[in-house]
């Protein structure tokens, strides 16, 4: 079973250059998670009788956003944070508005797992959104997946919007403290992986440099290689050895991020 997650950064711009039908013909996912999507179902010409589809959108039109694409049919797809996590870490949003609602997360429960896919707040340049990532947002999320992970073990993936480690960016030294790389969202994802959770890609390429999925749109970046890894699978260490082959693929174009798999054996 393949697995992709691919922030898509509209999924109608990337349609409309045909780039997500010629991914969808040469990768051919079982399950693919989308951030980034900034359009409602209704909005996206789009026919893949293949698969089984759920998106769930910002309130506001154009913006942040998710969706879920299988093979075969989730038993129930959960939209968002429950009420008690959204409570119980005070989710309930900043100047720029209330998380909640901006389509971050779905959870999607099938035989043997439960998929999430999440688009992780950025924190900004200036820094205006870290106190809702460091107090909120991040320990609300490893507190949810933690709770589905009681019924069935989850394997997580999408753009969390942070480069854990030095080997994960071109220019670490440059950005220390800056938003991605900041002290605080690299100490978050510690608490992923001091909670058991598995980052697939360099649980299997420990000291594999150069490997990117994100690269800025200044000064030819991408064709450079100036990258950030900041789309990642983490699955429950139950199920970790099940995964095979994580890759990311900076050959398929149509976003600023490029698509990130594994393989469940």
């Amino acid at each position: 079973m393949k697995l992709y997650s691919w922030n898509v950064n509209g999924i109608r711009a990337v349609l409309n250059k045909g780039d997500f039908q010629k991914f969808i013909a040469e990768h051919d996912p079982d399950i693919l998670c989308l951030q980034e999507t900034k359009a409602e179902r209704g909005q996206v010409e789009l026919d893949m009788p293949q698969y089984h589809e759920h998106f769930f959108s910002a309130v506001k039109k154009g913006y942040s956003g998710t969706a879920i694409f299988s093979k075969t049919p989730a038993i129930q797809y959960i939209d968002g944070f429950p009420d008690d996590i959204v409570t119980r870490f005070n989710v309930t949003g900043d100047t720029y508005g209330n998380p909640n609602k901006e389509g971050r997360v779905i959870a999607a429960e099938f035989d043997e797992f439960w998929v999430v896919t999440v688009y992780t707040p950025n924190s900004k340049g200036d820094l205006s959104r870290l106190k809702l990532r460091y107090d909120c947002w991040d320990r609300a999320f490893l507190a949810y997946v933690q709770q589905l992970e009681k019924s069935k073990p989850v394997v997580f993936c999408g753009d969390l919007n942070v480069a854990h480690a030095e080997i994960d960016l071109a220019n670490p030294k440059a950005n220390i403290g800056k938003h991605g790389f900041t002290n605080e969202e690299r100490e978050r994802f510690d608490d992923f992986e001091k909670a058991g959770f598995i980052d697939t890609f360099r649980h299997a390429y420990p000291d594999k440099k150069e490997a990117y999925s994100w690269w800025t749109h200044w000064a030819n970046a991408r064709a450079r290689n100036v990258g950030w890894r900041i789309d990642y699978w983490l699955a429950s260490k139950s199920v970790a050895p099940r995964v095979k082959n994580p890759q990311i693929h900076p050959d398929v174009m149509g976003s600023d991020h490029c698509p990130v798999s594994i393989e469940l054996a």
